[in-house]
């Protein structure tokens, strides 16, 4: 289970306010599939919101709990019906790193110049 600071757990819950739920736990439980469902969510977004369809508290923390676990994730914030889920993606952490090496830059545009209206005298 991944292990967050104070500091970092209180950032990812600002990052996480405006997100919606993209994954959600309903009578069934914590399936086979919905774990699928969250992984592949986690490998994609890093920081997601599940949705949990049930009034049993202690339900909802052993769902966060067995997610964290199995998932290798770390838990940001239970608050009612929806737990945070934050795992850092080597995908995106290599696309953002792609994106931040800095260009070459390219060789200055040589033009043509051009004779047609200029008067020569000769």
């Amino acid at each position: 289970m991944l292990q967050l600071t104070a500091d970092e757990r209180r950032a990812l819950r600002a990052r996480a306010h405006g997100l919606d739920p993209v994954v959600s736990i309903s009578q069934n439980g914590l399936s086979e599939a919905v774990l699928k469902e969250i992984d592949a969510s986690l490998n994609s977004h890093e920081l997601i919101k599940v949705r949990v369809y049930g009034d049993d508290r202690d339900a909802r923390e052993a769902y966060l709990a067995e997610i964290c676990e199995k998932l290798g994730a770390a838990a940001v914030q239970h608050i009612g019906k929806l737990l945070v889920v934050y795992r850092p993606s080597a995908i995106l952490a290599a696309k953002r790193a792609a994106a931040a090496k800095p260009r070459a830059k390219a060789a200055p545009r040589r033009t043509k110049r051009s004779f047609q209206g200029s008067t020569r005298k000769n």
